[in-house]
C-alpha cells in the first residue's frame, strides 16, 4: 500500500500550490495598479521617463498571467513574476525611482522569495539583490546608475534589510517544519485508517474499498480477479488455552507468512478476529486456488511457540473468482460459503476442492 501513503501528502501540495497561484495571481494584479498609478503620478510630476519605464513593466506581468491562463504551468508563472520583480528592483535602486525611494521597495521582496522558493533557493536570489545594491552604491558614477545616495541611507538600508531577511528566513524555516510535521501526521493517521493495528496487513475498510476499486477494473477493462476468505481454525481454543498473548503471536507470524506467498500486486486484510481475505489481481479461480493451498501447507508445516510450547494451527478457506459473482456482495457472500463448507468438511483445506487426473489442490481430511 505505498502509494495510498503518499495520498495526503499529494493532496496537500496542491493545495498549497492552488494557494501558491492564487498569491501569484493577486501579487501580479496589485502590481499592475500600482505601477500604472505611480507611473501615472510620475508623468504628471514632471519624470516622463520614469513613468513610461513602470507603465512597460506592466506588459510583461500581463503576458506572464495570460501564459499561466492558457498552460496552468505554475512554475513558470513562479519564475516569471519573481525574474520581474528582481528587474523592477534593479532599475529602482540603480535609478532611485521618485524622489531616491526606490530601494524602499526592496522590503517586500524577503517574504515574496521565501514564501515562492525553497529557503536556499531564496536566499541565493537575495544574495544577488544584495550584490547589485552593493555595485549601485559603491560605483554611483556608472553610466547606467542615475541615483545618489547617502551613507547614512546606505547603512540603514542594509541593516534593516539584513534583519527582515534574517526574520523572514526563520519565518519560513519555523513554517516549513509545521507543513512537514503536517504532512507526517496526516500520513500517520492515513496509514492508521487503512491498517490493522496488531498484523500491520489491511484493514476491513482498506480491503473494501479495493474489491470495489477492482471491481470497476473488471467491469471496465475485463481484469478478472479472485479472493480468499480465510479463518485459523479453532483459534478460540487457542487463546483459551494458551492465553491472549499467544493468540496476539499467532496472528502476526501468520500475517508474515501470508506476506511472505503473496505477490506484490496482491493485498492481504485482516477481516476481522481471526478471519482474513486476499484479493489476488489478475487471478483465475484455479491460480487462487494453488496459493489458497500454498498458504495451507505453509501455516501446517509452520511451527507456532509461546514460551516454548508448541500451539497447532492450521487454516480453511474460501475461494471464489469474480467470473462466478456478478457484485462484490456476490461475491463476498460465495467465499463466505465456500469457507463455511471448508470448515464444515473437517477443517485445514482449501473449498471448492478442484482436482485434476493426478493432483489436487486442496487436501483431504
Amino acid at each position: 500500500m505505498p502509494e495510498n501513503l503518499t495520498l495526503s501528502q499529494a493532496l496537500y501540495t496542491e493545495h498549497e500550490d492552488q494557494q501558491v497561484s492564487r498569491l501569484l495571481t493577486a501579487v501580479s494584479i496589485v502590481a499592475l495598479v500600482c505601477l500604472f498609478s505611480i507611473g501615472t503620478k510620475a508623468w504628471y510630476s514632471g519624470n516622463q521617463t520614469h513613468g513610461i519605464v513602470l507603465w512597460l513593466f506592466n506588459l510583461p506581468i500581463i503576458a506572464n498571467m495570460i501564459w499561466f491562463a492558457r498552460t496552468k504551468n505554475r512554475n513558470t508563472q513562479k519564475a516569471g513574476l519573481i525574474i520581474l520583480v528582481v528587474l523592477l528592483l534593479f532599475y529602482l535602486i540603480a535609478s532611485g525611482g521618485e524622489s531616491s525611494t526606490g530601494p524602499l521597495w526592496f522590503y517586500a521582496l524577503p517574504p515574496l522569495l521565501f514564501y515562492l522558493t525553497s529557503l536556499k533557493t531564496g536566499t541565493a536570489i537575495l544574495l544577488f539583490c544584495y550584490l547589485a545594491a552593493v555595485i549601485v552604491f559603491q560605483f554611483p558614477d556608472l553610466s547606467w546608475v542615475s541615483a545618489q545616495y547617502s551613507v547614512d541611507f546606505k547603512i540603514r538600508f542594509f541593516v534593516t534589510l539584513t534583519l527582515e531577511s534574517i526574520f523572514c528566513f526563520v519565518l519560513e524555516t519555523t513554517r516549513q517544519s509545521a507543513r512537514n510535521k503536517l504532512v507526517s501526521f496526516a500520513r500517520a493517521h492515513e496509514h492508521a485508517a487503512r491498517t490493522d493495528e496488531l498484523t500491520g496487513l489491511a484493514n476491513r475498510r482498506e480491503m473494501l474499498n479495493r474489491l470495489n476499486a477492482e471491481f470497476l477494473r473488471y467491469q471496465r477493462a475485463g481484469h478478472h480477479f479472485s479472493i480468499a476468505l480465510i479463518d485459523l481454525d479453532l483459534f478460540k481454543q487457542v487463546n483459551d488455552t494458551f492465553g491472549h498473548d499467544a493468540g496476539d503471536l499467532v496472528l502476526q507470524r501468520f500475517a508474515e507468512i501470508t506476506l511472505g506467498v503473496t505477490r506484490q500486486t496482491d493485498l492481504a486484510a485482516r477481516w476481522g478476529g481471526e478471519e482474513f481475505m486476499l484479493l489476488l489481481p489478475d487471478t483465475t479461480l484455479l491460480q487462487a486456488l494453488a496459493l489458497a493451498e500454498r498458504l495451507r501447507s505453509e501455516i501446517a508445516n509452520t511451527s507456532f511457540t509461546h514460551n516454548g510450547v508448541s500451539i497447532p494451527v492450521t487454516l480453511s478457506a474460501g475461494v471464489c473468482s469474480i467470473s462466478n459473482a456478478s457484485s462484490v456482495n456476490e461475491l463476498l457472500k460465495q467465499a463466505d460459503v465456500q469457507l463455511y463448507t471448508a470448515k464444515g468438511s473437517g477443517r485445514n483445506q482449501i473449498s471448492p476442492r478442484v482436482r485434476s487426473q493426478n493432483t489436487t489442490l486442496a487436501p483431504s481430511t
